[in-house]
């Protein structure tokens, strides 16, 4: 995945249908069962396009009517064509069009006995790793707020293991749900993890408990809710995600942390029909979220470029859906949802707060940035490759090293989750300039930055610029 150590997401669309008449549906032939995406116009009820699903020999397996996008299956080999006409806007199909989870390189640490840590962070036996709480002012904020309870975060991820000893405490299991298929199910079974370690990571990292036990989060008085959006498969497809924003919307979680980039093409284009439908979707859902009153915090990207310019793509799609296309990635094309309005875009830094080397970036673009880790430092010694990553729960009870901006942004949604708790009452916009402004500045480096060979980056701005824009993310000043 051309060094983008994120969640892939699958999913665009394999073609587009322009509106057309209410013709008759032809004979149909009989084909794979599929999934699709089907649009209503904006605004307008979903019962025509429902109708239209039935007709054309599909079933409505869920209806969002609060963004008029229905997710349905059917085996008509012509289904697109057929459903098109009055009352749907676009039609998008979801199969096949998968990208695999890739788990950051999680490496297993060994955890220690457990002792008294009377609400210190610092007395956690595994504190002396994390090496990311103290760069961002942690502790002397915990001295201050750990977090309100009634702060919900929801991890939109691989599941949460909620039998974990630092997280056991943590998770607000009456909001939690798994969402594959865009099918909200809410058994336990269903939102724990099964084959990735990654979402467990993320939640360690926003709400570890401070119990004596092994690590701290960055806001452990809060809750975390797991929304499971990544199947077994490990794809991400965006029926999935749309469930999980509007999930997370629909039962008050202020803030969602996202690790992921959606569309076998890694930058998805609106001027192409095969993934327009997918955009518009998932832009009426974070839309919704928005207006709902949560705040999606999203990873920049691991690929090491510069959202902001025009640059080629020829890696993608990278699940094999399609040829391989060498394609100019412009403003038509974004990085989703990381490139969506309103949502809080996080680059990564490692613990000397330079620009992490995989780090994608850009002015205008990255709103904040936050520990990810880069192990290209060995500040632990030569022999040393895991000591700069992030070191968080792993499910079955143990702790795994990572990096990347998964690793990034849970930590600026941790600060976002103690901004609310300290100042109650933001709304997601607010929320998102609180936590601009009480970032810490980082000035760029001079000329061409090339940390590691062959990952070389140029940054532009003055105070506010595209490697780290507003810059590293402050729990003390967030809670002051």
């Amino acid at each position: 995945m051309k060094n983008r150590k994120v969640i892939g997401v699958a999913c665009a669309a394999a073609l587009a249908v322009g509106l057309i008449g209410t013709a008759a549906v032809p004979a149909a032939a009989a084909g794979p069962d599929t999934t699709y995406l089907v649009l209503a116009p904006q605004g307008k009820s979903t019962a025509k396009a429902a109708a239209r699903v039935a007709a054309a020999g599909g079933t409505v397996v869920a209806a969002y009517d609060q963004i008029g996008v229905l997710v349905a299956r059917s085996t008509n080999a012509s289904f697109q064509t057929s459903v098109a006409g009055a009352g749907v806007d676009a039609v998008a199909s979801t199969n096949g069009l998968g990208t695999t989870l890739i788990d950051d390189d999680i490496v297993e640490a060994s955890g220690t006995a457990a002792v008294d840590a009377s609400g210190d962070p610092t007395a956690e036996p595994l504190w002396g790793s994390q090496w990311d709480m103290a760069q961002i002012d942690v502790p002397a904020a915990h001295a201050i707020t750990t977090g309100d309870p009634s702060v919900v975060v929801g991890v939109l991820d691989s599941g949460i293991d909620a039998t974990h000893p630092d997280l056991a405490t943590q998770v607000a299991k009456d909001q939690s749900a798994s969402c594959i298929g865009g099918v909200v199910d809410t058994s336990q079974a269903a939102w724990s993890p099964t084959t990735s370690s990654h979402g467990t990571h993320v939640a360690g990292t926003i709400a570890a408990a401070i119990n004596g036990i092994g690590i701290a989060g960055v806001a452990p008085g809060v809750k975390v809710a797991s929304v499971k959006v990544v199947n077994d498969d490990g794809f991400i497809y965006p029926e999935a995600a749309i469930c999980g924003y509007l999930w997370a919307a629909d039962h008050g979680m202020p803030i969602t942390n996202n690790s992921y980039f959606i569309d076998p093409w890694e930058f998805n284009c609106v001027n192409d029909p095969r993934q327009r439908p997918v955009w518009q979707a998932v832009q009426r859902a974070l839309r919704y979220s928005s207006a709902q009153g949560t705040l999606t915090v999203a990873s920049a990207g691991n690929s090491n470029v510069d959202l902001q310019h025009k640059f080629t793509d020829s890696s993608s799609p990278n699940d094999g859906s399609y040829p391989v296309e060498d394609r100019t990635i412009n403003g038509a094309c974004r990085d989703l949802p990381a490139e969506a309005p309103g949502v809080v875009t996080v680059s990564a830094v490692g613990p000397n707060e330079q620009k992490s080397y995989y780090s994608s970036y850009g002015q205008g673009v990255v709103d904040v940035t936050a520990p990810g880790g880069d192990t290209r430092f060995r500040t632990g010694g030569a022999s040393s490759t895991i000591t700069d990553a992030v070191l968080s729960t792993i499910p079955g009870g143990g702790y795994g090293w990572s990096q990347g901006t998964s690793m990034a942004g849970p930590h600026a949604a941790g600060v976002a989750a103690l901004a609310l708790s300290a100042h109650p009452g933001m709304n997601p916009g607010q929320l998102a300039s609180f936590l601009e402004r009480t970032a810490t500045p980082i000035a760029c480096p001079p000329g061409v930055f090339e940390p590691r060979p062959g990952y070389p980056a140029t940054c532009t701005g003055g105070q506010r610029n595209g490697f780290y824009g507003a810059g590293n993310v402050n729990a003390l000043n967030a809670v002051q």
